[in-house]
Order: C-alpha cells, then sequence, then structure tokens
C-alpha cells in the first residue's frame, strides 16, 4: 500500500471509513480490492453474499492479510434493517452499489425492479442527508433511455452526427418507451433516484456523486446460468455470451444485434471510483459517465470478436455457425424495448477528475474469457455429462 499519498490538488489523503452497499457484487468485489490493496481506508463491507469477496475477509494460516483490520463484513439486506442508519454513521461515505441491474429482469420482475433501484434506496439517502455524510451513488447509463437520432429517418445524414447520440450528463435528455414497454421500469426507478439525490443536495446540502456506467467489463461480472447462478437465469449480454461459448452453444443475437454498445474494463472504471473518493471537492455535486467510447462496436461485432479470443483462450476452434438470431420477444418476452446507442461523452469527468479509459475492448475481452474460461469451463463439462433423470 502506498504511504504519503495525495489527491489531485496536491493534498495529502486521510484515511476514512466507507459503508459500501452491495460491496459482494461485481463492482463491490473489485472496489474492495484496491481499496485494501491500495489505500489506508477501511470498509465495512454490507451485502447478502460475500462469495466474491472472500479471499479479502478470509485469513490464511500463514497469517493475516495487512488489511484484516480494514474490512469488515456486514451481512444484511438493506431492506428495513435498523442496523443500515448505524453502519451510514460509522462511515464518513457511503458508497451505493445495490440493485436489480439485469435487462431480463426489468420485464418479468418490473415490481421488484422499481422498488430495488427506488424504494430501497429512499433510507440510504435519508439517513446520509439527515446525518450529514457523503454519498456515492450508482445509477445507470440506462438513465438516456433512447438517443435523439434513433427518431430520426434512417436515411437522415443527422444520425452520424455526435449531438444527437453521444450522450452528455450537463445536456442529454431522458427518453424512455411506452409505459407498456417495462424494460424502462429499471431506466425510470434509477431517474427517480437521481433526481431525488440531487434534489436533496439542492436542498438539504447532501453532498453526492453520481457515477453512470457503461458496461463495465471483467472477471467476476454476473454469473453462469445453473454454475453459479440460476438454471433459467439470463444474465446480461457479455456474461450471456459467455455462457454460450463455455457450452459451444451458438451466441443468440437479439434483433439481429444492431444495438451499439461500449465497454469499460473494470480495472479502469474502478480507478475512477478511487478518484472520486479521494476528491470529493473535485467529484461532490456532479454527476459522471464512466465509459470508454474507444471500444464501440454493435452487438454482432462484439459476439464475433468474442468467438475469436474464446477461441484462442480455449485453443477450442470455433463453431460452424457460431451466432444465432432470435427476436427480443422471443428472448426477453413482452415488453421489451432499447436503445440505439449508448455511448458517453467524457468531457466532465476528464476535467474535474482527469480520468481516461486505457484498455482496448481486445484486451479486456482476453482478461475476462480467461477467467471465465479458467474458472467455469470444467464445472461446464461436469453439468453437461451428468445423466438427464428420465
Amino acid at each position: 500500500m502506498a504511504t504519503g499519498r495525495v489527491d489531485l490538488d496536491g493534498n495529502p489523503i486521510k484515511p476514512i471509513t466507507i459503508c459500501m452497499i452491495g460491496a459482494g457484487g461485481f463492482i463491490g468485489s473489485h472496489l474492495c480490492e484496491k481499496l485494501m490493496t491500495e489505500t489506508p481506508h477501511k470498509v465495512l463491507a454490507v451485502d447478502v453474499y460475500s462469495d466474491k469477496i472472500k479471499h479479502l475477509l478470509e485469513h490464511s494460516g500463514s497469517g493475516s492479510p495487512p488489511w484484516a483490520d480494514r474490512i469488515q463484513f456486514h451481512r444484511l439486506n438493506i431492506k428495513n434493517d435498523p442496523r443500515l442508519e448505524g453502519l451510514i454513521k460509522m462511515a464518513d461515505l457511503t458508497i451505493n452499489l445495490a440493485a436489480i441491474c439485469t435487462p431480463a429482469d426489468y420485464n418479468t420482475r418490473p415490481l421488484d425492479t422499481i422498488y430495488s433501484n427506488f424504494i430501497d434506496a429512499l433510507p440510504v439517502v435519508k439517513y446520509c442527508s439527515e446525518n450529514s455524510k457523503r454519498l456515492i451513488h450508482f445509477s445507470t447509463c440506462e438513465v438516456y433511455g433512447k438517443t435523439i437520432g434513433c427518431f430520426l429517418p434512417k436515411a437522415s445524414p443527422l444520425r452520424q452526427d455526435p449531438d444527437y447520440f453521444v450522450l452528455k450528463e450537463d445536456a442529454s435528455p431522458c427518453i424512455f418507451g411506452p409505459i407498456e414497454k417495462q424494460r424502462w421500469s429499471y431506466a425510470c426507478a434509477k431517474q427517480l433516484i437521481e433526481r431525488l439525490i440531487y434534489a436533496e443536495g439542492a436542498e438539504n446540502g447532501l453532498e453526492f456523486t453520481i457515477v453512470r456506467p457503461f458496461n463495465w467489463i471483467g472477471p467476476r461480472m454476473d454469473f453462469i446460468p445453473g454454475i453459479d447462478g440460476p438454471s433459467e437465469g439470463v444474465p446480461r449480454v457479455l456474461a450471456c455470451f459467455s455462457n454460450n461459448l463455455l457450452r459451444r452453444e451458438p451466441l443468440k443475437l437479439v434483433d439481429g444485434g444492431q444495438s451499439q454498445r461500449t465497454f469499460v474494463y473494470i480495472k479502469d472504471a474502478i480507478q475512477a471510483v478511487l478518484l472520486m473518493i479521494e476528491n470529493p471537492d473535485r467529484a461532490n455535486g456532479h454527476i459522471f459517465n464512466v465509459g470508454n467510447p474507444n471500444n464501440e462496436v454493435t452487438v454482432r461485432q462484439l459476439a464475433e470478436m468474442m468467438t475469436q479470443v474464446y477461441s484462442k483462450v480455449s485453443t477450442e476452434p470455433p463453431l460452424d455457425t457460431p451466432t444465432i438470431d432470435v427476436s427480443s420477444k422471443e428472448f426477453y418476452g413482452e415488453g421489451y424495448d432499447d436503445s440505439d446507442k449508448r455511448i458517453p461523452d467524457m468531457t466532465i469527468i476528464n476535467r474535474q477528475l482527469g480520468w481516461n479509459p486505457k484498455t482496448s475492448l481486445w484486451d479486456l475481452l482476453e482478461s475476462t474469457l480467461t477467467y471465465q474460461h479458467r474458472t467455469y469451463a470444467e464445472a461446464i463439462k461436469k453439468a453437461i455429462s451428468k445423466p438427464v433423470a428420465s
């Protein structure tokens, strides 16, 4: 761990205590690692599960790691748990990562999605505001909804004009589909909690930062159905494709895979979060896009690239038919809708924190798929080889 660390303005960084809600998830596990190995900060890790951070919590017989006294795990569900306010009071900063954030759930579990992302987040905001505690809240790039460009005629040259599709925190409108398209339940709940946090800042002086992640990718993301998640579960696109590759199945392209997305490596993104944590004067009151506009591809192109990378990682030849097209209705059910592009503008985070992502799409896919193959390949082979009861 580095000593004598200073912030972006040259001021010494003082150790703080962080209450991290959702610490046991994908982002939380990487942030905990960063905080334990590179900073003096203390973490009160709050979650229902701890599998992804057990390597930070377990102490081997050869002695305790240097961070043993700086991370405490508190197993609790933030829904109506009276211990939550006490933990927030003990901390200098609260980071809220808790959410239902899997697109397949937005249609099939819209009520759970709205409650998880809005109702369950209300006490966190309330406790931070009432106790004068700083809050870093994780939102989503989905709050932008559809781009202005998608409403233009397909032949319009303005569709190629960045003013019509690049998403800016302080300028882009949030455009959702009709109410019957329940896919927008997630984005709408996330936008409303953003507005509440912003209002708490304006009226009650809450110190806040809002993070809008654009497809953070890396080891430990999501789950593999039937291995460390429900067999009927549908994780996000990269984990879905990973599952197909591991099982040597064609990758399913929803509506032809024409949607455009950007992807950023988790370790790059976590560096951005650390800058927010340690530079409150530069981060408070801001909403930050955190993504990599240089890693822009269609979902079809992503599938093709993942097929190539996995073949290299696994030394297995790709399938003769590596992808198949499916409709969104078939894959997600009724009520699904989508945005055409999600390309972040990076002006604000670059100006305030000097952050830029570094990792190419190929490199982040190679890192992620190497982890997926090493972690899951044997387990999936065993699962596939088990006889099915008649």
